[in-house]
């Protein structure tokens, strides 16, 4: 599915845009549902337009979640888009719950991964733990510093490290490269030799599309499931790994077959399985 329908772009004005995608309907569950039957199974580029426009307003509003990275909120919702429309073309419309709660994962993902590729010229690291903390730390430092205290103490330091499971280095080096951002990177770096900051920054030469193709890994929503995953028991575990997560999925018929019950009741395993997943994953604590 392309975008070529998509007459409005947040690059030409956010207040202008924000305006026109409000006259987009937000969808009953009833319509969606047809809606993405049809593209599922006519691939109707219509129903596919329809879809992504009525959730032009959840990217926007994820997109200012991200406000404090310094990155413009036109390019986030821009790169949130593309992620809500690769949800809606795997979205499967049988699984029991709605869109948003499916592309919530995508748009994050989309984002997070513009996020890093921006900043990579600091050389953030791209390990679980360095990415955890990197989207993390301003929002624990927020919470545990006191108003008239610009910098990190050493019990501070270990606080973070303690909620976020990483090394109480890596969380002194993760503030300063955040703070480093602050600033221009023409800005002298305060040594003897007069240098500046961008003389001091890494040339990053990963290849980005392996972390933004369409495997389901994102690091985002590889970790909401990985948490949530742990809510279930062993079968509905296997069988939401068989059936979602996997490259090749099982049908119904496979799983009756190496379980020994009907189609029918891997079926209500399935459904009772990804209610457990959605119920886990938007709650408040997720």
């Amino acid at each position: 599915m392309t975008n070529h329908s998509l007459t409005i772009s947040p690059e030409n004005g956010l207040s202008k845009y924000i305006n026109e995608i409000k006259r987009f309907p937000v969808l009953e569950a009833e319509e969606e549902y047809m809606l993405a039957k049809r593209y599922v199974e006519h691939e109707d580029r219509e129903a596919a337009h329809k879809l992504v426009t009525s959730h032009l307003r959840l990217v926007v509003k994820l997109a200012y979640g991200y406000k404090n990275y310094g990155l413009p909120i036109p390019e986030l919702v821009a790169e949130g888009n593309i992620g809500l429309m690769q949800a809606v073309k795997k979205f499967d419309p049988e699984k029991g719950f709605r869109l948003s709660t499916y592309a919530i994962w995508w748009i994050k993902a989309a984002m997070q991964e513009y996020i890093l590729r921006s900043w990579s010229l600091v050389k953030l690291g791209t390990t679980a733990a360095q990415k955890k903390l990197f989207f993390n730390l301003r929002r624990v430092k927020s919470r545990i510093m006191s108003a008239d205290n610009d910098f990190l103490t050493n019990e501070n330091i270990s606080e973070i490290a303690k909620e976020l499971d990483v090394d109480e280095q890596e969380v002194i080096n993760m503030d300063q490269r955040l703070g480093s951002n602050d600033h221009s990177l023409n800005a002298f770096m305060g040594d003897d030799n007069g240098s500046e900051w961008i003389d001091v920054l890494a040339d990053e030469k990963d290849d980005q599309e392996s972390l933004i193709g369409e495997q389901q890994e994102y690091d985002e929503r590889k970790a909401m499931l990985d948490s949530a995953m742990k809510k279930l028991n062993d079968r509905e575990r296997d069988i939401i790994n068989k059936r979602q997560l996997a490259d090749n999925p099982l049908t119904l018929e496979d799983l009756s077959q190496t379980y020994g019950v009907s189609r029918e009741r891997i079926r209500q395993i399935e459904a009772r399985a990804l209610e457990k997943l959605q119920a886990e994953i938007t709650s408040p604590n997720a």
